[in-house]
């Protein structure tokens, strides 16, 4: 069984596109369709910004989903998807290949999405850190017992998990976690805590939108991060890209799922390689390739 994986936020790099855009006929077609939709030019930022031009959340979601979407269209025609994933942000794109969405609202979700948060993180400030060499079980318990607001937010892979809250909240968790024997405690180059309930403003803009955008039936289940199960109903595909703003995304529970149900090849399908190297982490038995 096939599976196509979408990459989510962090996935960004100068210069993506641009190879895309020169080659093919139909992905310069889209970035310049794009580019009339959003009333900027995406794809110029794209192909020539800097690193911290692409880091600017209006810019780096609609980017990554214009970016998967073409190589979506470039990526062999007679290989269908079984079920499809996205990491955070890249659950738009995974809707878009499933047929639950076309790319014209997918892409106005993403930057109402993105507008959304970036106005959130304005109003609540907070961050993200990954934590590596700790089960998730040790994470989760110690965040909900801590004294300031902090959240496991990417249960990504087996120790791999990123957490989410308040500034000092992060900066003294971290503290803890090293002490208890945590390999590394990164604090990640984010503008804000998301997938916490600091994105609760957010989550009822974003409703909003969502509920005024046609939903379609899909050709295939799509594994939500909220729950890590496939899901086919289209307002249960709603609820959950809703509830996503502020729950934390199981990645390592949707790929587990998937396995059990048949999934042997996972192509990550946009920029970067890193679901490619969450999926070995979760299982080295399952083959897993790049499409970029």
């Amino acid at each position: 069984m096939n599976v196509f994986v979408f990459p989510g936020q962090g996935s960004q790099f100068p210069g993506m596109g641009k190879e895309l855009y020169s080659n093919s006929k139909s992905a310069k077609k889209l970035f310049d369709k794009a580019d009339k939709i959003l009333g900027f030019s995406l794809s110029k930022i794209m192909f020539e910004g800097t690193d911290e031009d692409l880091k600017r959340t209006k810019v780096t979601q609609p980017a990554i989903f214009v970016h998967s979407i073409a190589k979506l269209r470039e990526f062999d025609p007679k290989i269908k998807p079984d079920f499809v994933a996205g990491h955070s942000l890249g659950e738009f794109s995974a809707l878009v290949a499933n047929g639950t969405i076309n790319f014209d609202d997918g892409l106005k979700l993403v930057s109402a999405r993105a507008n959304a948060m970036q106005k959130a993180c304005e109003n609540n400030r907070g961050t993200m850190a990954a934590i590596l060499g700790l089960d998730d079980k040790t994470i989760i318990n110690e965040c909900e017992k801590f004294n300031k607001y902090v959240v496991a937010a990417n249960l990504n892979c087996p120790g791999q998990v990123v957490i989410s809250g308040e500034f000092e909240a992060i900066k003294e968790i971290c503290i803890l976690f090293n002490n208890m024997g945590a390999k590394r405690s990164i604090q990640l180059s984010v503008s804000g805590a998301f997938h916490s309930e600091l994105m609760g403003d957010a989550k009822k803009e974003l409703k909003e939108y969502i509920n005024s955008i046609e939903f379609h039936e899909p050709i295939c289940p799509i594994f939500q991060n909220v729950t890590g199960n496939g899901v086919i109903d289209k307002n249960e595909i709603k609820k959950n890209l809703i509830d996503q703003m502020v729950s934390p995304v199981k990645w390592s529970d949707s790929v587990v799922n998937m396995i059990n149900l048949g999934a042997k090849n996972f192509t990550e399908i946009g920029p970067g390689k890193v679901l490619c190297g969450l999926i070995r982490k979760i299982n080295r038995e399952v083959h897993v390739e790049s499409a970029q």
